[in-house]
Order: structure tokens, then sequence, then C-alpha cells
């Protein structure tokens, strides 16, 4: 394995500290209402919201992210920066989004000397771009000469970790039920990027209503230990 993939694997660990564990993107809201209750559950509910939301959206951005770096051509890079955000209807998640995205990107610019990180710190800086992590993530893959079907992986593996270890907390499950269902999901990331190379950019934003609906109930629920 290269230093580079050793590189990017510090933004997969569910410690680097980009604020996800302060969000679960409407997984808290089926967990409310019992729908996920035990480790069989978020698992059917965790390959849902892989297959039917971050396939479209994140993963997708991702990988056009990744091929308009290859191009030069930041504009398109700015565009999906703007179509992830007006895009994502559910305010506390458009809104979290951000939060990780300005977030890592002002880690990912400390560590790494890439001027693009610095352009799009200027962009969100003049108001003309969001933020979002699928771009950060884009970018510093890229930057390190990681493949881009690699890229995706890793980014999928990221959201989904953060989001096992959220259902650590909030269901709860054990520690080992967290790693046994990471382990058992590898299939299920390889599927999923498959897929997205397989995409065009008219599929982009096709996400399941269900999650949209839990992430927007989200806004409702009386107590929480999640921001969205």
């Amino acid at each position: 394995m290269t230093s580079k993939i050793l590189s990017l694997f510090q933004l997969c660990d569910s410690n680097f500290p980009t604020g996800a564990f302060s969000h679960s993107f409407g997984l808290e809201s089926y967990i409310q209402e019992d729908k996920v209750h035990d480790q069989e559950s978020f698992f059917e509910w965790l390959k849902v919201y892989l297959h039917e939301q971050l396939i479209y959206s994140d993963g997708l951005a991702c990988r056009l992210a990744y091929e308009a770096l290859i191009e030069e051509d930041l504009q398109k890079v700015w565009k999906l920066d703007r179509l992830l955000t007006v895009q994502n209807l559910p305010r506390e998640t458009r809104e979290g989004t951000q939060m990780i995205g300005k977030r890592m990107l002002q880690l990912t610019n400390t560590l790494y000397e890439m001027p693009v990180l610095s352009l799009y710190k200027e962009e969100i800086k003049n108001k003309n771009s969001f933020g979002h992590p699928a771009i950060v993530f884009s970018m510093v893959a890229h930057g390190l000469e990681v493949s881009k079907s690699e890229a995706i992986q890793y980014y999928l593996y990221s959201a989904i970790s953060s989001q096992v270890q959220n259902a650590v907390r909030a269901i709860p499950l054990g520690q080992t039920a967290g790693q046994t269902i990471s382990h058992k999901f590898i299939p299920e990331i390889t599927s999923a990027v498959d897929h997205i190379m397989q995409l065009t950019e008219e599929d982009f934003g096709i996400v399941s209503p269900g999650i949209e609906l839990s992430q927007m109930n989200h806004e409702r629920v009386n107590i929480r230990i999640f921001m969205s």
C-alpha cells in the first residue's frame, strides 16, 4: 500500500475531526420510530442509505468532481458544489453537510499543499460556493494521485463508517456489532462503486424520498443526540 493511499486513509478515520459524529442524516428519526432498533435493522437501513441516497448524491459527485479536476475544469467543480447543496432539501442535513465540508476543507488545507484547496476556500469565502466533503475528498484524492475508483470507495467507506459509529451510540450497539457491520458491508461498498462508475450526470439527485422525509422529520424530534 502506497504512502499516498495511507495519507488518504487519515480522512476516512472516524476520529478525523470533521464533526460527522454530530450528524445521523435521518438515522435518528428511524430509531425514534423504532424502525431501526438492532444490528439487523440498522444493516438494512444502511444498505438503503448507501444504494438509494449516497450513490446518487455524494458518490456520483465524487466521481464527477474527480473527472473535472483531471480536465482542470474548476467551473464544473463549483457547479457540482452548488448542485449538491440545492438538491439537499432537508435543512438540517444541508447545513450539517456544509459544516462537515468546511471543517474538512480547513483541516486538509492545513495538512496538504494543494492550491485547489485554497481556491475552494476562497470560493466559499466569497459566497460563490458552499462547501461539501465529497468535493474536498475528491480534491485531496486527485492531488495524492489516488485512482478515481479508489477515491470513491474510500469516500463511501468514510461516510458509512461515521454512520456505524453513530449507530453504536444511538441504538445502541456494541462495538463488536459495529465492527461486524463494517466488515459485512464491504461488498455493498464495492457494488456501489461499480454502480457509480456506470451512472451519467443525468442520474444525479435521484435519491430516496423516504430517507429525505426522515431527514426532514428530524427537525421535529423532541429528544435528540444528533444535529441532523
